[in-house]
C-alpha cells in the first residue's frame, strides 16, 4: 500500500526525493493512517482544484485496501 501510494504521487511532483510516507500503526478501529509529505511547493499538484487529485488519490487507495480487508486514511502533510 505505501508503495502504491509513493508510486501515485512520484508522477505528480516535481521534487520526487521529497516524497514521503509515513504509516501508522492500526487505531483502535482498525484504521491504517498513511501521512504523505511533499514538498512544499508541490502540495497544489498533489491536492489539485477544488480536492480533485487529493480526492481521487483517497479512493484509489481506499478500493485496494477494501480489496485487502483493511481500512485506510490518506492525509497530506
Amino acid at each position: 500500500m505505501k508503495e502504491l501510494l509513493e508510486t501515485i504521487v512520484s508522477d505528480l511532483v516535481e521534487d520526487k526525493s521529497a516524497v514521503e510516507v509515513v504509516v501508522d500503526e492500526p487505531n483502535d478501529e482498525g484504521v491504517i493512517v498513511y501521512h504523505l509529505h511533499v514538498a512544499p511547493d508541490d502540495m497544489g499538484r498533489v491536492i489539485g482544484k477544488q480536492g480533485r487529485i487529493a480526492r481521487a488519490i483517497r479512493v484509489v487507495m481506499r478500493a485496494c485496501a477494501s480489496r485487502q480487508d483493511q481500512k485506510i486514511m490518506v492525509e497530506i502533510d
